[in-house]
């Protein structure tokens, strides 16, 4: 994987190279995004965190660099109106935060039953009362087969590119790509480039491992 250190917002409890330490990161950071607006100190630490190196990867840099940039500028109170005019507004939001509406979810096969199997059988129980195909939670879940937690290591690669093959790549995109054309969307969008950037890199990266 090629994916620069960037901020640290959520720190982990163990050791790991630079690498994974920045996969891990990002799929904190956009999962943690995702489960509930940014405080005021989630903002600082993004707004203070070192640029990407566009010689790495010019998208994620360039997506990065951008989100650093927004979060100088934005305050607790109008992230969490953008959140809930994304995903929280009255009748039907205009962003589905569910894995299967990008699926094509039906009633005989819905992706949060094959989730909460896979969840199981990795020893790894739901966060939250959301269902289990939330993308917050589907990235959280990412995040500990990456880089561990609750007394568990990082998952062997082949585990996490199939979780990833599962359920990040189907939907991730058309959801990022859903969360940065929505009329709401202003500091959001910069989320939602730097998801995109994330996730199109993780996938050519499996593609070669």
């Amino acid at each position: 994987m090629s994916a620069q250190t960037a901020a640290a917002p959520l720190a982990f409890h163990r050791t790991l190279p630079p690498e994974e330490a920045a996969r891990g990161h990002f799929y904190a950071l956009l999962a943690r995004m995702l489960n509930a607006p940014p405080d005021a100190g989630l903002l600082r630490d993004i707004a203070s965190a070192p640029p990407l190196d566009p010689d790495g990867d010019a998208a994620l840099a360039q997506a990065w660099n951008s989100l650093v940039a927004a979060a100088s500028v934005m305050d607790a109170e109008a992230a969490a109106e953008e959140h809930d005019a994304l995903f929280a507004a009255p009748g039907k939001a205009p962003v589905s935060l569910y894995a299967g509406f990008y699926m094509g979810a039906t009633a005989v096969e819905h992706p949060r039953v094959r989730v909460r199997a896979d969840l199981a059988a990795l020893g790894l129980a739901p966060r939250s009362t959301e269902p289990e195909d939330h993308l917050g939670g589907i990235l959280e879940a990412m995040r500990v087969l990456v880089a561990g937690g609750g007394g568990r290591g990082p998952a062997p690669l082949a585990e996490q590119r199939r979780f990833f093959e599962a359920y990040v790549a189907p939907a991730a995109g058309p959801f990022f790509e859903a969360l940065g054309a929505a009329e709401p969307s202003n500091f959001y969008r910069r989320v939602a480039a730097v998801g995109a950037a994330f996730v199109a890199l993780e996938a050519e990266s499996f593609s070669l491992d």
